[in-house]
């Protein structure tokens, strides 16, 4: 049952009433909107030049996190953004200040903070250390300087690598994005991305197509034919050398768009990736407690005036059918690369994804998109379901 953000809950306050305390979440996302600029293919909740909201922003984050009726101890707590650390020091630290009010940090928990390689200095490096901080996700995108210029980003190559070798001493494990697909890079630009990231004293590395999503810059241009996609055979071209190049280079994929060095995964987002549920407080924050799954305005001003009143502002509202949920993990559970345990499955949901939707399992392995392991245990993507994924799961929803 969906609702919409015309209906009465959108303030109520009972979507942060904590479950007993065997369900909660063990995993907490926090969203921070500010960035320097907004690149022209960006279509997340953010505000470029509103410095002046930064410090009222901390206070509807500390009056949403008031909500918790009590503290609750996690094992992932993970700081995106916009660019958390476009805050001072001082108001970062303060941000951290906030969350830890809230939320206890499990011995060996994973805490992730995202940045990026032109505004991160050592003092907020030396901050995040101090605070735990163990896991450092830049969004390097590219190390070619055409491609990073396309794709308007204000960082060279030079200073990506600089800021990495810079990190490492304060944070155990360093993630990269890289983005393909991009109009102009070529198969060699691309190729040699891979490898200066694999040189690099990074321990994950996220691969994204570039997406042309509407209301961004880019799909204003692409609309008005200024900008062109690159053809779908060269964009399959370049995942598929990441599938090759970055395994050959000691990162393992285990999910479609992530590769990992050992212990190097991340364990926030496989959280999403089982299905399981989730804190998220900020604008346009999506959480999934009790079954529910709501998400705050995406109006980052409206967001920060409502709770400046103590009062919520949602923008959608969901409660699951037990069928939902098994269709929803279906989905997520396929993108791993090692697929959907079919016993972990039916324990959970009371399915299998065979008698959930027969058709779609049936059409998919004829198709060879889908497979079993030898053991027939789990069920999996082949790897040219990958290159068809969306196209695969969509077929279960």
């Amino acid at each position: 049952m969906k609702y919409h953000q015309d209906q009465s809950w959108r303030h109520s306050r009972y979507v942060y009433a904590l479950p007993n305390a065997a369900d909660r979440p063990a995993a907490v996302y926090i969203h921070v909107p500010f960035c320097l600029h907004r690149c022209g293919y960006c279509d997340f909740t953010l505000l470029a030049g509103r410095d002046d909201l930064i410090e009222r922003y901390l206070t509807a984050i500390g009056h949403e996190l008031n909500q918790m009726s009590e503290s609750c101890d996690v094992d992932s707590l993970f700081i995106g953004g916009g660019t958390p650390t476009y805050l001072s020091p001082r108001q970062l630290q303060r941000l951290l200040a906030i969350i830890r009010m809230y939320f206890s940090l499990r011995p060996g928990a994973e805490i992730s903070v995202e940045a990026n390689p032109d505004g991160i200095s050592e003092e907020q490096l030396e901050l995040l250390a101090d605070a735990g901080v163990n896991r450092l996700s830049l969004g390097v995108q590219s190390f070619d300087q055409s491609v990073l210029q396309t794709l308007e980003r204000n960082h060279t190559g030079q200073q990506a690598r600089d800021v990495i070798h810079q990190a490492r001493p304060y944070v155990d494990n360093i993630s990269i994005d890289l983005i393909f697909g991009v109009p102009g890079q070529t198969h060699e630009t691309w190729e040699e991305s891979l490898k200066t990231a694999a040189s690099l004293p990074v321990r994950h590395i996220s691969t994204y197509g570039l997406t042309y999503e509407k209301g961004t810059a880019f799909y204003r241009r692409r609309t008005a034919g200024t900008l062109s996609p690159v053809n779908s055979e060269d964009e399959r071209r370049q995942y598929g050398l990441a599938m090759e190049r970055l395994p050959e280079s000691g990162f393992e994929q285990y999910e479609i768009s992530n590769f990992a060095r050992t212990n190097g995964r991340c364990r926030h987002n496989e959280v999403y990736w089982a299905a399981q549920e989730y804190f998220a407080f900020g604008p346009g924050a999506a959480r999934y407690v009790g079954g529910i799954r709501s998400s705050n305005s995406r109006n980052v001003v409206h967001w920060i005036e409502s709770w400046e009143k103590e009062i919520p502002l949602l923008q959608e509202i969901e409660q699951l059918s037990g069928e939902e949920k098994a269709r929803e993990a279906i989905m997520l559970g396929l993108r791993r690369t090692a697929g959907i345990s079919l016993k972990s499955f039916e324990q959970c949901f009371g399915y299998s994804p065979a008698t959930l939707a027969p058709d779609a399992v049936q059409r998919n392995l004829d198709a060879g998109l889908l497979e079993f392991d030898n053991a027939r245990t789990s069920l999996r993507l082949t790897k040219e379901g990958r290159f068809l994924a969306d196209t695969v799961v969509a077929d279960f929803l």
